[in-house]
């Protein structure tokens, strides 16, 4: 799969087709990262788009006001993002449910309010500009500009991969035990030792983190940033994706950032008919795949192998 998607804007190199790529990467740290609170936590976080939107306004602040270079800007994005993300979520994972979803919410509200108003330091609703891209750099001769997309596009596409790597160990040994232990019976995990509290603080902090590493990618590459970018809908746009893709798993995510990316585009044709389409699609989708499309290819396997062991039978 990570060949393919090597191989991808290299078939496909039109500038447009290179932009829905890069998007589709974006989206799906942003899908994988919000998939670890919603499917392994049992919680659905409304404060993505805001942590998406500390992490791009961190990135470009810092590069802006200090002139430091990308590769200082984005982790020093990450970590901020992580920290709010552990701030916010010591007096929230105190609740759940709905509880926990309007407090994040409210948080979202009260980000998207601190960017507008802070006039002096982020230009409110007028948008961040002057935002410096990454590089140029010079290596073994070859000067590598990433104002092109397809330099950036494998930029982005190795921090999804690094992204994938974390999440995959983080889930595979006792964190992953521990986050589905705590989703299903807290008070039972909490019997056995297992420290509640702190797994889903780790699991939100790390989301936030995530969040914040995919607002830098976005703030370099799009060299303009505005509170537009990273209002509720941001949120429920990227909550929709693991939820179309799948829960409580690492591919579904992946899924439903390519098909909610992707599809929008695909569906231009339709002119006016496009969100129509868009929105019969997600009903069909939240209607008739409860486990969403990672249910559906599960299904599928399932039935094929029974289909090969009654030929073999026969």
């Amino acid at each position: 799969m990570f060949f393919v998607a090597c191989l991808l804007p290299l078939v496909f190199s039109e500038a447009f087709h290179q932009h829905i790529f890069l998007s589709i990467v974006i989206n799906s740290i942003l899908a994988v990262s919000l998939g670890i609170v919603v499917g392994y936590l049992g919680e659905l976080s409304l404060a993505h788009g805001a942590f998406f939107g500390i992490g791009a306004y961190t990135s470009a602040l810092i590069s802006i006001n200090l002139n430091v270079p990308f590769f200082v800007a984005l982790p020093l994005a990450v970590l901020f993002a992580g920290i709010m993300g552990y701030l916010i979520g010591i007096p929230a994972l105190r609740l759940s449910g709905h509880y926990f979803a309007i407090a994040t919410l409210g948080f979202q509200g009260i980000v998207i309010l601190m960017i507008i108003n802070l006039v002096d330091l982020t230009r409110g609703p007028m948008g961040l500009g002057g935002i410096p891209p990454v590089g140029p750099y010079h290596i073994f001769g070859l000067t590598i500009s990433f104002l092109q997309k397809l330099p950036y596009y494998y930029l982005a596409l190795a921090v999804l991969l690094i992204v994938l790597l974390i999440t995959r160990n983080l889930l595979r040994y006792k964190f992953g035990q521990a986050f589905i232990a705590t989703r299903e019976d807290p008070l039972l995990a909490a019997s056995i030792g297992i420290k509640t509290g702190r797994f889903r603080l780790l699991a939100f902090s790390l989301s936030a983190a995530m969040a914040g590493a995919a607002g830098s990618l976005y703030a370099h590459y799009a060299l303009f940033i505005s509170p537009d970018s990273f209002h509720l809908s941001e949120s429920i746009y990227i909550a929709t994706m693991v939820i179309i893709g799948g829960r409580a798993t690492i591919l579904g995510p992946l899924i439903g950032a390519i098909v909610l990316t992707a599809v929008p585009e695909a569906l231009r044709f339709a002119g006016g008919l496009q969100f129509v389409l868009y929105g019969l699609m997600l009903m069909v989708v939240v209607i008739f795949m409860p486990k969403g499309l990672v249910g559906l290819l599960d299904r599928f396997k399932r039935k094929s192998r029974s289909v090969q062991l009654t030929t073999l039978e026969g």
